[in-house]
């Protein structure tokens, strides 16, 4: 069992602590901001925020988790989180605090999550055994998941009590994710073979670019995803549409994490065997199909019904997208490519936060989730007829 073997429960533990706070974030900033603001376009406009350093650290942040220790890369991206969240608690509860540095707050996450999120990818692979990369992924997209549950739910009661407690957990938080990294000890540590040069910083990008099978998984990921990023909206659904507070938003917010967390626990126990790249596309339409009647319904039982499909649909996906791109990598290259990944999967998630806000601010909420949905849906049947290989991927190896 994997959670007997120290690294991967220390690893386990850590991502979901880091994860805890990273979605008691979403809700927090994204409620503070509306609150403040009452504009879709500034909830656009903070995925942006937090894309951009993304992007722009993005292959320097891979070849970091090539050439040093990937545990000591993602602590220090926590220290920073941690005490960047501080100083929001502090602002909150002297009452100091406004828009602008809230957006200077999200572009420091964003940078931070740059050089954490590829570290952490690579690092997985370190602290598994031998052949079990597709189960400890669907157990730490559970532990991802898990605190998506608990980290948005409770992120919405502490706001009601005052802004500046959910704060005060996220530094916590992320200061207690740091402290479990540091006692992971990995079998398999990062020997770097290449001098730092800029052929080796743009690495990833060529390997992803002469393997179709990781660029059709990674370019189906930022196409349906930057179209269907409904959750970008929840403050406004909560708000206007679903008529509920701050807890609704959190429970809105956790809808996904539920349907995720049982997939994964799911998936941990009986991995997929065949036809894993048709399971994929299927996953996709499902989640584009309960985007559309997220879109739709004025009810927060329909809608959290919708949310926790989403939620499952995606791990499905998530699941086979990682381990394949893990598998398919070579170690030392892990880094570099996992960085790539994760341009992508932020372009999607922050870009599609940014399209949804941009969308709504001038078609309304509705319109833009539901033209979100039925676009994921497009891409997923596109994607099938451009890269036939990976529609017939029997197996992630």
């Amino acid at each position: 069992m994997l959670f007997s073997h120290k690294p991967f429960l220390c690893f386990f533990l850590g991502r979901g602590m880091s994860s805890f706070a990273y979605q008691i974030s979403a809700v927090a900033l994204g409620w503070q901001i509306y609150a403040l603001t009452h504009s879709a376009l500034d909830l656009g406009l903070a995925g942006l925020a937090q894309f951009i350093p993304m992007a722009v650290l993005t292959f320097a942040a891979g070849h970091a988790a090539d050439r040093y220790e990937r545990k000591t890369v993602v602590q220090i991206c926590q220290l920073v989180e941690g005490l960047t969240a501080a100083l929001l608690a502090w602002g909150s509860f002297a009452g100091w605090l406004t828009v602008g540095e809230i957006f200077t707050a999200i572009t420091i996450f964003g940078a931070a999550r740059a050089f954490e999120s590829p570290a952490s990818a690579a690092l997985l692979a370190g602290v598994v055994p031998e052949g079990m990369l597709a189960q400890g992924t669907a157990l730490a997209s559970g532990a991802f998941q898990a605190a998506t549950i608990i980290g948005p739910a409770l992120g919405g009661l502490v706001y009601a009590i005052a802004p500046g407690v959910p704060y005060t957990i996220m530094a916590a938080g992320w200061l207690l994710s740091s402290v479990l990294y540091a006692v992971i000890h990995t079998d398999r540590p990062v020997t770097p073979k290449e001098p730092p040069t800029l052929r080796s910083l743009f690495a990833g990008v060529g390997f992803v670019r002469h393997n179709p099978t990781i660029l059709g998984i990674i370019s189906l990921d930022l196409f349906a995803v930057l179209l269907g990023g409904a959750t970008a909206l929840l403050p406004i659904y909560a708000r206007d549409i679903l008529h509920t507070g701050p807890w609704g938003l959190g429970l809105l917010r956790g809808g996904p994490a539920i349907g995720s967390l049982l997939m994964s626990f799911l998936m941990a126990r009986h991995a997929m065997q065949s036809r894993v790249g048709m399971r994929m596309f299927q996953a996709v339409i499902v989640f584009g199909v309960a985007t559309v009647v997220f879109a739709i319904s004025a009810n927060l039982i329909i809608s959290l019904a919708a949310l926790i499909i989403m939620g499952a649909s995606d791990t499905v996906s998530v699941v086979i997208r990682l381990s394949t791109v893990q598998l398919q990598t070579p170690d030392e290259m892990r880094g570099r490519v996992s960085a790539v990944n994760f341009l992508f999967i932020n372009a999607s998630n922050q870009l599609g936060e940014f399209e949804s806000g941009i969308t709504a601010a001038f078609m309304g909420a509705v319109p833009a989730a539901l033209l979100g949905g039925i676009g994921t849906i497009f891409v997923a049947l596109l994607w099938m007829r451009l890269f036939p290989a990976l529609r017939n991927m029997q197996r992630m190896e």
